[in-house]
């Protein structure tokens, strides 16, 4: 696909830009008022792995001191961690508390897969370091193995959050076992990495839309866990847009599409491995292609460039308004937060997503509004 020219000054009103075009002429590039751009200029503080534990590490610190130890224990979402490295000492005594377990190592800036693998001596680790000695530093991750936002930022914006209802749930090509650590279509869904796969079917890929994953899961464990689970994910959600959100620079000009990536273990419990600040809109097959247009379609209308909203919406389309200065419920009405007891926060992911009903009956509903008060 031939890229899209770059915009030139005063010829345009949004853009959908990529994060080199952001480092090289946000700070130089005059906007109008009305202007909205697809990146916060340090949107890496939650899309790089290694700012995003960061954050998370502080931000977990802070809720400790703060609000106590059940409350950071919420945060408990992301694997031990360490950047390498700068952290290698820390990471040995680590490594040598739980010998025998598997650890991954992985780029903190890099996709698809790439330069991503597993081990389980420290071995690997010395013919790493020997790899990159004398190289400018990359900094990797080791871990055990097992959505649109409006940060705020030094100018007080408050942080609003929507969840899309549809998504994917990936995975490999090759039944999943630990006994071969070095197989990258058993340990890596990335679809880069799969559609390589000798047996790897182009038509059925390795997705499945997330309302089918949460059915399956459903029938498979019950409905409690599954909403536990769910609950989970929001929380994940939350909690690391939080992390970041007085460390953003923010932008009346700038929002955001992130990507996460989550694991969910045998547990059920979910670990947020990565955020992507770019999620891949390329679809591989015809089901992934209409959940991305209709995506795309429903983050216009959200961004507004209209000005069609009121701004009191808690639905648009396929996206749920799940943070708003607070948590959204779904019930109307301000809602009760004394004892959260009957709180269900406004989030729908994976459930039934009508966007296209909807719409019609917010557009109608504010062409009505619009007209009674002309």
């Amino acid at each position: 696909m031939e890229k899209p020219p770059e915009p030139s000054e005063g010829e345009w009103d949004f853009y959908w830009c990529d994060v080199s075009w952001l480092r090289e002429n946000f700070d130089h590039t005059y906007m109008d008022e009305h202007v909205r751009i697809s990146h916060f200029r340090n949107h890496y503080e939650l899309t790089r792995k290694n700012y995003m534990v960061k954050n998370l590490k502080r931000f977990r610190k802070q809720l400790e001191r703060e609000a106590g130890k059940l409350e950071a224990a919420k945060c408990d979402f992301f694997p031990k961690t360490f950047e390498m490295p700068c952290e290698y000492h820390l990471f040995v005594e680590e490594f040598r508390k739980n010998p025998g377990i598997t650890w991954i190592m992985k780029p903190v800036a890099r996709s698809q897969g790439k330069g991503i693998f597993l081990f389980r001596r420290l071995k690997d680790i010395m013919d790493w370091r020997k790899g990159n000695a004398g190289k400018k530093l990359t900094s990797l991750e080791a871990q055990p193995a097992r959505s649109t936002a409006n940060p705020s930022g030094s100018h007080y914006i408050p942080l609003r959050a929507w969840l899309y209802r549809d998504g994917f749930a990936r995975f490999s090509n090759t039944r999943f076992t630990l006994s071969s650590i070095d197989d990258q279509y058993v340990h890596l869904t990335n679809v880069a990495v799969q559609k390589t796969s000798p047996d790897y079917h182009p038509k059925k890929g390795c997705k499945w839309m997330l309302q089918r994953f949460r059915q399956y899961l459903a029938s498979k464990h019950g409905p409690e866990a599954v909403e536990t689970l769910f609950s989970d994910m929001d929380n994940i959600f939350i909690r690391s847009l939080q992390s970041v959100q007085k460390v953003i620079i923010s932008d009346k000009h700038c929002f955001e599409l992130y990507g996460y990536d989550i694991l969910i273990d045998q547990d059920l419990k979910p670990w947020l491995l990565e955020v992507n600040a770019s999620p891949s809109l390329t679809a591989s097959s015809q089901e992934d292609y209409e959940l991305k247009t209709c995506l795309l379609e429903d983050t216009l209308h959200v961004v507004d460039m209209e000005a069609r909203l009121t701004g009191r919406e808690k639905r648009v389309g396929g996206f749920d308004l799940m943070w708003n200065d607070g948590p959204v419920s779904r019930e109307e009405g301000p809602p009760d937060l004394s004892g959260m007891g009957n709180f269900v926060t406004n989030t729908h992911l994976g459930c039934v997503n009508d966007r296209k009903k909807q719409l019609r009956q917010l557009f109608r509903s504010l062409q009505g509004q619009k007209k009674a008060s002309s």
